[in-house]
């Protein structure tokens, strides 16, 4: 296991919450990266749920890549024990980044800022932008009303079956490693196809 997904990028909280079974899954999630000897890639923030899975990973002498806009460094703990540093101009930039140099994707539990970077992410999936496993880790039942929110998304018609199925998700970081393994990257949408000149 990992070896299609030599670098995985993980999208999680600045913040510890108060749910101490997120903090063990960003642990065991660490554990597995290194037992699969796949590089972390991250928002590079010693803090929260980024600081936790980041420092797992360098305890257990695995590989981490931050990456992080310049404006954040002076707001955000940044964690300069890394492997990796890349400093970015921007918040796009940066995910774009993360985007070009991961092989697949994990949202663990976290706020705004995670949402936003697993949808970000997604969407370009369904845009055929890029081909890569994107991964929801649902810990301790932290995703299920976003769950429930996509599945009626689907019976109202926003959002087909094919494209809520390319998020993968688990409840076990090596459950959900292997489901993002057997990934199969979707055809290109048909409307972005068509000649509309």
């Amino acid at each position: 296991m990992g070896k299609g997904l030599p670098k995985i990028c993980v999208f999680c909280g600045s913040s510890d919450g108060n749910d101490l079974q997120i903090t063990k899954a960003a642990k065991e999630l660490a554990q597995v990266l290194v037992e699969n000897k796949q590089t972390l890639v991250y928002g590079a923030a010693k803090i929260g749920v980024m600081g936790t899975i980041a420092q797992t990973v360098l305890d257990a002498k695995g590989e981490v890549i931050g990456i992080i806009p310049e404006f954040l460094k002076k707001k955000e703990v940044v964690h300069l024990g890394l492997t990796q540093l890349i400093t970015t101009q921007s918040m796009h930039e940066r995910k774009l980044k993360m985007q070009e140099i991961s092989d697949g994707f994990i949202a663990l539990p976290g706020g705004f800022g995670t949402l936003e970077e697993l949808f970000e992410i997604i969407t370009w999936l369904q845009l055929g932008l890029h081909n890569k496993p994107i991964g929801l880790l649902n810990v301790n039942g932290f995703y299920d009303p976003l769950l429930a929110l996509l599945e009626t998304m689907v019976k109202r018609g926003f959002v087909s079956m094919d494209n809520y199925q390319l998020l993968q998700v688990a409840t076990t970081s090596k459950e959900l490693l292997v489901k993002m393994e057997q990934f199969k990257s979707p055809k290109q949408p048909n409307w972005l196809n068509e000649d509309r000149s």
